[in-house]
């Protein structure tokens, strides 16, 4: 090998692979004398090949350490060197060795020929690193849960019940669809079903099909390549399935999702591989699908407007969350959660005595917890004291619940004088019998007041605690 490197074959070697390389190199003998040196290091040197081949390297750059390198035998990597012309460098220096262990040779190289390129290229890398870790901690915010199941309240029996189908389907990888009316808290449910589940370190990506225009939402769900249309980002965009990689993806409100992109979802399902807008290569994806809709598929497989193929892939397991009139002794629990919301957002203390909760109740939520918390929030901010009083309820609650109360009463003079006389006794009894305030809460005049208490006959005791 030693022989080798002073042969003429290794010098046109040499000069083959190396002279036009723009990386400075250099090789040396055992003993430090140069056997060649290429273009790039000899323009860095400002030097000419007869007046460096065949000198020892300390002659031709007094500040060179090759010599110690051959000595040690030890390879100085990633070096800071300074030439005698002033300039630094980044350089490599490495022994070469024979197949028993001896050194013969050496070899150089310049990494950087200007100390400011390692110093711009640092500050790059430690630019790209502080954006790639905020990039990441943004997409960690946006593509996690916000619920759990300890997050899900209520106490009736068809919501453990539901909580302990969660647990079960958290145990297995299958797709799961969603069921119930607007407003039951389905999201709730598919944040804790990810929870529960093994892949809860992993992502959680939500997207509404009905929210998103019907011509975005493919770019949405598979992303797309650079230049495919007008307006697409630099470098392209990176879609939610992708995302969801190693996670879970809820597609809410699926029965709004288009005829077309129901055939192009099933592929991703089959293949398990989603393929760019624009793109060629396809890129394999492991996400459980989450489904949730308020619509009768069922309904919509009858009529053509959804896919039986794609409603048997995505409905392997189903929960099904019952509405709130099917759970009523869950509604005060959730009116109390709602209450302390309000008061620590807004630090007012509001109150519902037993006779405002008792007409809550028999209301039917048809806009079930969404309902609710929007009525609470009504009545908070209605409410003149720390009491809400059944004239804070809204009029269309307040009507609906009355109605369904007296619904079996006989003619409409007996119900309305029904509905009349109890609610007046509700005021009265929400103001503690204070006649003026009960009159004003029932935007009557207060001799009208005391005119239908005499024809109705009610009693002090009615709505006094006497």
């Amino acid at each position: 090998m030693a022989s080798f490197m002073q042969s003429k074959e290794f010098e046109h070697f040499c000069h083959d692979v190396f002279d036009n390389l723009p990386i400075a190199v250099d090789f040396l003998d055992w003993d430090g004398k140069i056997i060649y040196m290429n273009e790039a290091f000899l323009d860095f040197l400002n030097l000419r090949q007869d007046e460096v081949k065949g000198r020892l390297v300390t002659d031709v750059n007094p500040t060179s350490k090759f010599l110690e390198t051959l000595k040690t035998k030890r390879a100085n990597i990633a070096e800071r060197h300074v030439f005698p012309n002033g300039r630094q460098a980044i350089v490599h220096r490495i022994p070469i060795f024979d197949e028993e262990g001896n050194v013969i040779g050496g070899f150089g190289m310049l990494l950087f020929h200007d100390i400011e390129e390692v110093k711009e290229l640092a500050e790059k890398y430690e630019k790209l690193d502080k954006e790639l870790k905020l990039y990441k901690n943004e997409i960690a915010k946006i593509n996690t849960t916000k619920y759990r199941l300890s997050d899900i309240y209520g106490v009736s029996k068809e919501i453990n019940n539901c909580k302990r189908k969660v647990k079960k389907i958290a145990k297995v990888n299958s797709n799961v669809m969603i069921l119930g009316e607007s407003g039951v808290g389905k999201e709730l449910f598919a944040h804790s079903i990810h929870n529960e589940s093994s892949r809860n370190k992993g992502p959680f990506v939500t997207i509404n099909c009905s929210a998103i225009p019907e011509s975005l939402l493919e770019s949405e769900l598979f992303g797309y390549e650079e230049g495919t249309f007008t307006g697409a980002k630099k470098g392209g965009n990176i879609g939610k399935f992708e995302l969801a990689n190693g996670g879970s993806i809820l597609l809410d409100e699926i029965g709004d999702m288009p005829y077309h992109m129901q055939v192009k979802l099933l592929r991703v399902l089959q293949e398990k591989e989603v393929i760019r807008i624009g793109g060629k290569n396809p890129i394999p994806i492991d996400v459980r699908i989450i489904c949730a809709t308020n619509k009768n598929l069922e309904e919509m497989l009858e009529k053509g407007t959804f896919r039986e193929d794609l409603y048997y892939r995505l409905n392997v397991l189903t929960l099904e969350i019952p509405p709130i009139r099917k759970r009523r002794e869950d509604i005060p629990i959730l009116i109390n959660k709602f209450l302390i919301e309000f008061y620590q957002e807004t630090g007012i203390y509001r109150n519902i005595p037993d006779i405002v909760m008792k007409r809550l109740k028999e209301y039917d939520w048809h806009g079930n917890v969404r309902e609710i918390r929007n009525v609470v929030e009504r009545m908070c901010v209605n409410s003149d004291g720390t009491n809400i009083g059944i004239s804070d309820i809204p009029k269309y609650v307040l009507n609906k619940s009355l109605e369904k109360k007296y619904k079996d009463k006989k003619g409409l003079k007996e119900i309305v004088e029904s509905v009349e006389r109890n609610v007046i006794i509700e005021v009265l009894k929400d103001s503690k019998g204070n006649k003026s305030k009960a009159a004003k809460a029932l935007n009557i005049p207060r001799a009208t007041l005391y005119r239908k208490i005499e024809d109705y006959n009610i009693d002090e005791k009615t709505f006094l605690d006497l």
